[in-house]
């Protein structure tokens, strides 16, 4: 005689309580224990925290507090940042001095490191692997020291004293991280996705802007952020290439500020330039966390 199976009914009443007791056990309320466990890590990451936000927000504070020889002397206000933007050609043109700087130099480190590092991964020629430790090679210089012989090649080409000149330069010294950076990227990437394209009709170009630059993503967010936050706060390379006060990037107007009435420090203009400085750093930093910690992790988990 034939078994007759369950009904419906009864399935679902025999694994619900089983369904329901487990999802009970892991909305259970976390004990007494595992806070007392975790309250060590919340109190270290809180002091951590706190250590790194204290001077920004001491600075941020004193900005706008009163302070004798400033333009802020009596109450709360923004007279130091009046006295920023009115200095010289004003905070507007350097502004746009270290705008255009950041964005010149954010566009070749991706073009060139993309490029660089697609070859890099996915192509065998002579010289391969000499081509690409002369290229970390230039991790070992002292950054100081190929700014002069930059600045006599610059002048010899007619990009001395110039925003584009400052750019190139800051490009250099950050492709060896770059190019590091985006080889891992392209090497994570199983080597059947760019087969599997070619069989479909793609060429290498193809490829590249269709199939592998959307898969890299993460590694080029992480490239053009470190590469924003070095020409944004780079002070070395406008001090060297730059002679025209019109032409100077904000870290350096900055410097300026400091002591431009008889070597006395003015601290409050100071410090809203350093607030000034900070909060597209922070800002950009907060909006692209979650794709900069994927772009590191890119190469963690290869093969």
């Amino acid at each position: 005689m034939p078994t007759q199976a369950p009904p419906a009914d009864a399935t679902v009443s025999i694994v619900a309580p089983h369904l329901s007791g487990t999802a009970a056990r892991r909305r259970k309320p976390t004990s007494i224990a595992g806070i007392a466990l975790r309250t060590p890590y919340w109190v270290l990451t809180a002091a951590l925290a706190l250590i790194f936000l204290y001077p920004l927000i001491w600075t941020a504070i004193s900005s706008v507090s009163p302070l004798a020889g400033t333009n802020q002397t009596d109450g709360y206000g923004f007279g130091n940042y009046i006295t920023l933007a009115n200095y010289q050609a004003g905070i507007w043109v350097y502004l746009f001095n270290s705008t255009f700087v950041s964005l010149l130099t954010v566009a070749l480190t991706l073009l060139i490191s993309l490029l660089g590092g697609y070859a890099f991964a996915r192509f065998s020629f002579p010289g391969k692997d000499l081509l690409f430790l002369s290229t970390l090679a230039i991790l070992m210089v002292p950054y100081a020291t190929l700014l002069i012989p930059l600045y006599v090649l610059l002048n010899a080409v007619g990009l001395s004293n110039s925003l584009v000149g400052v750019a190139l330069v800051l490009t250099m010294f950050q492709l060896p991280f770059s190019m590091f950076m985006m080889r891992i990227s392209f090497e994570s990437i199983p080597r059947e996705m760019d087969e599997a394209a070619m069989v479909d009709g793609c060429n290498s170009w193809t490829v590249l802007w269709r199939v592998l630059v959307p898969a890299v993503k993460p590694g080029l967010i992480t490239v053009g952020l470190f590469a924003f936050l070095a020409a944004w706060n780079d002070f070395m390379a406008p001090l060297i290439l730059i002679n025209d006060s019109n032409r100077m990037t904000l870290p350096l107007a900055i410097s300026n500020l400091r002591g431009q009435v008889q070597g006395v420090v003015d601290y409050g203009a100071t410090e809203a330039g350093v607030v000034v400085l900070a909060l597209p750093c922070i800002l950009l930093f907060l909006i692209l966390q979650r794709h900069y910690v994927r772009g590191f992790m890119s190469g963690a988990f290869k093969g």
